[in-house]
């Protein structure tokens, strides 16, 4: 089958790699129709992650091809879509639907831990847990996002303690920012200050209902929220992007009480934080991998009912023989380019 492999510092490849084997009597074969990329897979390309090769991505929706014999809730032939985080589905950790939890440790594809979903076989290990029949009315793109940024920025929203009315300061307006700035208008928000460099994700941002905050030359991102806020911060800041420079803006930007949600991944090195003033000012820091699977019970009936919309996110579709120049496109983080899919199936 093929696999997208980044085999070192911008350099992807599709290779032939053999078919998967069941990865147990619970796991299942899905035979991937679409993928998209993440911006956790950028970290690989841009070499934030230097773990070569890696065959990558973590978001899958397709077709069941194979079940093992312990698998009750899933059938050959049905649709499902992948959460992007697995657990092994039987522990008391697991139960909680937060795969982070998992006592036996959380694994997520693409990782190097488990198989690559940019390729046309995916091997799932706990089927019953990991797999979502792709609901009624939810499209393909709409399921991708339930994979991962959906439920990612859904969760950074609801552990930003936003409370009702409340300001909001979204941190970075890739795919996952921006579903951020839509889970917590949904949540409750007042405001939504969107946050970003590139003009054309700030003016995407204000067309799903946020303010877009683009600090005139030498003023810091902290001191134009203050502006914004007759000086006192902000409620809450969700860090999307979560390099040093952004957790040093979270810190400034938010009022003394609030809450800074951190759902970027950082690099390698260490963060010198500066615990001193989070103390003294109370300040709350939440640090978040998604549970993907207990996203699904809120989001699933929030797109149906056409409360939170998914539209608006994918720029760019490739098929997966042209990885390398949809990594290239994607890497550039240029306004007409948010989220790419590939056709796989």
């Amino acid at each position: 089958m093929r696999s997208v492999v980044v085999q070192g510092h911008r350099q992807v490849s599709v290779e032939q790699v053999p078919d998967p084997v069941l990865p147990g009597p619970d796991g299942a074969i899905v035979a991937v129709e679409t993928a998209a990329i993440c911006g956790s897979d950028l970290h690989f390309y841009d070499g934030d992650l230097p773990f070569y090769p890696v065959a990558v991505g973590h978001e899958v929706v397709g077709r069941i091809v194979e079940v093992g014999t312990q698998v009750s809730r899933f059938h050959v032939g049905e649709r499902v879509l992948v959460a992007s985080v697995a657990g092994c589905g039987a522990c008391a950790g697991c139960q909680t639907r937060n795969p982070i939890a998992c006592h036996s440790g959380a694994k997520v594809f693409g990782s190097g831990e488990l198989g690559g979903g940019q390729s046309d076989l995916l091997a799932v290990p706990a089927a019953d847990f990991q797999l979502l029949r792709v609901p009624e009315g939810i499209d393909d793109e709409a399921a991708l996002l339930l994979t991962d940024n959906l439920g990612t920025g859904w969760a950074g929203a609801q552990r930003a303690d936003i409370p009702p009315g409340g300001t909001v300061v979204v941190l970075g307006l890739g795919a996952v920012g921006l579903c951020a700035v839509r889970s917590a208008l949904v949540l409750g928000a007042g405001r939504v200050l969107a946050v970003d460099p590139v003009a054309g994700r700030r003016a995407r941002a204000a067309s799903f209902g946020a303010e877009p905050l683009a600090p005139p030359e030498g003023v810091s991102i902290g001191e134009a929220v203050l502006a914004a806020t007759g000086g006192l911060g902000a409620d809450a800041v969700i860090d999307a992007v979560a390099v040093d420079r952004s957790l040093d803006d979270a810190f400034a930007a938010v009022r003394a009480t609030g809450t800074i949600s951190v759902i970027g991944v950082h690099d390698m090195a260490p963060y010198p934080m500066p615990a001193l003033m989070g103390v003294f000012r109370s300040i709350t820091l939440r640090m978040t991998t998604a549970p993907v699977h207990r996203t699904w019970s809120d989001l699933v009936p929030l797109i149906r009912h056409g409360r939170l919309s998914t539209t608006g996110l994918f720029t760019d579709v490739y098929d997966l023989d042209q990885a390398p120049a949809a990594y290239e496109r994607i890497a550039a983080r240029t306004a007409d380019c948010v989220k790419v899919r590939f056709r796989v199936g």
